[in-house]
């Protein structure tokens, strides 16, 4: 690799290494969704990513349940406290995801949403 390649890869590399920022005050918001909320348009990209990394098909790290499908993630929402549990504050032993930091309110409330909406599979 010459000199001209190694220091452009480096530049880039510096940029995107110098904007890390796992500040839960700057974390970016989902767009509130406009119409009507559906878990495949809407929340399984939310559940995705930030509960399947315990709540995956074989559950890890103490995790009851999984949350891989439409039919757990509903249940999940109707009988089990998973708008309870993501509501809380940080700092709350309780919240989820598991040792925060608490997923930003305009996520959280595409998820009231839903239910609100009926807990819409499409």
């Amino acid at each position: 690799m010459n000199a001209k390649t190694l220091f452009i890869v480096l530049s880039f590399s510096s940029i995107f290494v110098g904007c890390t920022d796992d500040n839960p005050s700057t974390l970016m918001d989902n767009p509130p969704v406009v119409g009507t909320t559906t878990y495949n348009q809407n929340v399984k990209s939310i559940i995705d990513n930030n509960c399947v990394v315990c709540h995956a098909a074989v559950p890890k790290n103490g995790a009851p349940m999984s949350l891989v499908t439409y039919d757990q993630v509903k249940q999940a929402v109707l009988s089990r406290g998973l708008l309870s549990r993501i509501s809380l504050e940080n700092g709350n032993s309780s919240l989820m995801p598991n040792g925060g930091p608490r997923m930003p309110q305009a996520t959280i409330d595409i998820i009231v949403k839903w239910e609100k909406d009926g807990l819409l599979e499409k």
